[in-house]
């Protein structure tokens, strides 16, 4: 949708994705109707800055993003002989159980789920991410020659000058609304995700004045066809007066810009298919006036995702970046609907892979609003009242427990059941495309200024390493943040020194999934070292009897505390353990507590 500037000197700019609000204000919009033609996304603009803040230096090393393992291992794998695994004692009776074991259920955990699409700071306050992206409305008819984009709905559906000078940058060098924030994450250990457009057409001027439809033949007069391939040889300096602009090209002209990132099996810079293209006709109606349909989609995924792997054959590409549910079903009512969209998606990049002899996407990509709402509203804005708090801790069990409905249409209407997203989703990628990745590039809980907000975006970080998610990035809906970056830290910088979570999830189960979330972890590269995250969801103190089957022996815990009103992780004394890996631990009423056996 809109944009701002975002603290920092360089601090990365991006566009948000819902079809309503202004260039200056940031917007919270639902429908409860599936059916409607509105969007249930209620994406605003990146606003800042986040006055939080934490310490400097290195990202969380996390398992291969790259990976495709659609299941957990039983055994470590890689690294030193982890040696004999030692069994626990007996710690006491608790009000819930957590048991811990790093011989179970180990799954690598992607350093990319520890992404964001705003941030204030990469050496301080968001320390340790793993992916930055840009991506929003604003990127779906930017152009790279020129840096000049469209706002469509989100202003006026006005061409203009708006990225650069959010970001401060000269926009009269090619490329430079992409390169400068690319450089900075880059710079700061974290990857990169570029959006390519392909909805048609990119905006050819920065001239503003409003509506382009003022203008006589537009779409002629004040854009370029977004074309695929440019099938003639790349220029470091693109010609602005052949009215085309070519997005393998672009791609060229980045690996030119950061040959080091490229290097290797894996490519640090990963690329998009634009933008919520379920809701092009809404956001974007100036160049794409008419719904997208399957076929047209589909065929636009395959065509620049085969382009972008023959200049970067290592880049991960990810699509389709549906807006919400109702995207993943119908394609927002799609007119030429055959069936579920994902399963239709899923099995033509299948036949596409076929056909081309190589794989073209690599990563299933969704956004994810909750529906939940609670007090008469939904849980994804600022209302922290009793009813929100209540609604917000638990709705992350949506995403994997089929035990557990939420309160929304999806649930209540639509699946008249729990939503298990998560294993929905599996079900269908092992069914009809088996290795994809899975990412949700937008979501958000809310209450970024409450306790709860933490307590949420804990678990669903928590959620994503356990499930394999592939890549994830939050997406900011006020300033209103400082809660979310502190959960973060809880698994990027828990210490303040860069001290993180494992890059390996081990089995953790608590007895109590409604009151507490428990996960772990151990390093591939250590299987001595376990980091566990707890979770108070209740707003009393609960008493936890940990059990920790590890391949060490160990003597202490060390504790960093999330509570209360602070986004800070504060440190607590040391527990001692009455018995052979096994020790009592007091979570605080809702709270976020990071353990690390000793």
């Amino acid at each position: 949708m809109q944009l701002r500037l975002i603290a920092a000197p360089l601090a990365l700019v991006l566009a948000a994705c819902n079809g309503g609000g202004s260039e200056t204000t940031a917007t919270t919009q639902s429908t409860d109707d599936p059916t409607q033609g509105t969007a249930a996304d209620p994406s605003g603009d990146p606003i800042g800055p986040d006055p939080t803040d934490s310490s400097t230096e290195n990202p969380p090393t996390g398992g291969d993003p790259t990976s495709t393992t659609s299941g957990p291992t039983t055994e470590p794998t890689g690294g030193p002989d982890p040696g004999p695994l030692v069994e626990p004692g007996d710690p006491g009776g608790g009000d819930v159980t957590f048991e811990i074991r790093a011989d179970t259920d180990r799954r690598p955990i992607s350093p990319w789920i520890y992404g964001t699409n705003q941030y204030d700071d990469l050496a301080t306050t968001n320390r340790g991410l793993g992916l930055v992206r840009q991506g929003g409305n604003r990127m779906t008819a930017y152009n790279w020659e020129n840096n000049a984009s469209n706002a469509g709905s989100d202003y006026q559906h006005q061409n203009d000058d708006y990225l650069s000078s959010q970001l401060g940058v000269d926009g009269d060098i090619p490329g430079e609304v992409v390169r400068a924030p690319t450089a900075d994450a880059l710079d700061a250990g974290a990857d990169m995700l570029v959006t390519i457009p392909i909805c048609g057409y990119v905006a050819a001027d920065k001239d503003g004045g409003g509506d382009v439809n003022q203008t006589p033949d537009y779409l002629q007069a004040r854009f370029n066809p977004t074309i695929a391939r440019k099938d003639a040889p790349f220029s470091s300096d693109p010609d602005l007066g052949d009215d085309a602009v070519y997005q393998d090209e672009f791609v060229a002209w980045l690996q030119a810009q950061f040959p080091d990132a490229f290097f290797g099996d894996t490519a640090r810079v990963l690329f998009s298919l634009d933008n919520e293209p379920d809701l092009w006709s809404e956001t974007h109606a100036r160049i794409h006036p008419d719904p997208v349909g399957y076929a047209e989609l589909v065929a636009k995924n395959a065509e620049f995702a085969a382009a972008i792997k023959d200049v970067a054959a290592n880049a991960i590409v990810a699509g389709f970046v549906s807006y919400g549910y109702a995207g993943y079903t119908t394609l927002q009512n799609a007119p030429d609907a055959q069936g579920e969209f994902i399963t239709y998606y899923l099995q033509a990049m299948a036949d596409a892979e076929a056909e081309a002899g190589k794989r073209l996407v690599d990563v299933l990509d969704l956004h994810w609003y909750t529906e939940v709402h609670a007090n008469g509203q939904r849980i994804t804005g600022d209302d922290n009242s009793p009813e929100s708090v209540a609604a917000r801790v638990q709705a992350p069990r949506s995403l994997w427990d089929d035990s557990f409905q939420e309160d929304s249409w999806i649930a209540n209407d639509v699946l008249q059941g729990p939503v298990r997203l998560l294993p929905w989703l599996q079900e269908r990628i092992d069914e009809h495309y088996p290795g994809t990745g899975l990412g949700f590039t937008e979501y958000n809980y809310g209450g970024g200024g409450h306790i709860s907000g933490a307590i949420a975006q804990a678990d669903v970080l928590g959620i994503f390493g356990r499930e394999g998610v592939r890549l994830a990035a939050y997406w900011a809906l006020s300033d209103q943040t400082a809660m979310i970056w502190a959960a973060f830290r809880a698994y990027t910088s828990y210490d303040g020194q860069g001290a993180h979570f494992g890059d390996t999830s081990i089995h953790a189960v608590t007895s109590d999934v409604a009151a507490t979330s428990v996960y772990a972890s151990t390093d591939a590269g250590d299987p001595a070292r376990t980091v566990i995250v707890a979770i108070n969801k209740t707003d009393a103190p609960l008493t936890a009897a940990v059990t920790l089957a590890a391949y060490a022996e160990y003597s202490s815990v060390a504790v960093w505390q999330l509570a209360g009103a602070e986004p800070e992780l504060v440190a607590a004394p040391d527990l001692t353990l009455p018995a052979t890996n096994a020790f009592l631990y007091e979570m605080p009423a809702y709270s976020v507590s990071v353990l690390v056996p000793q």
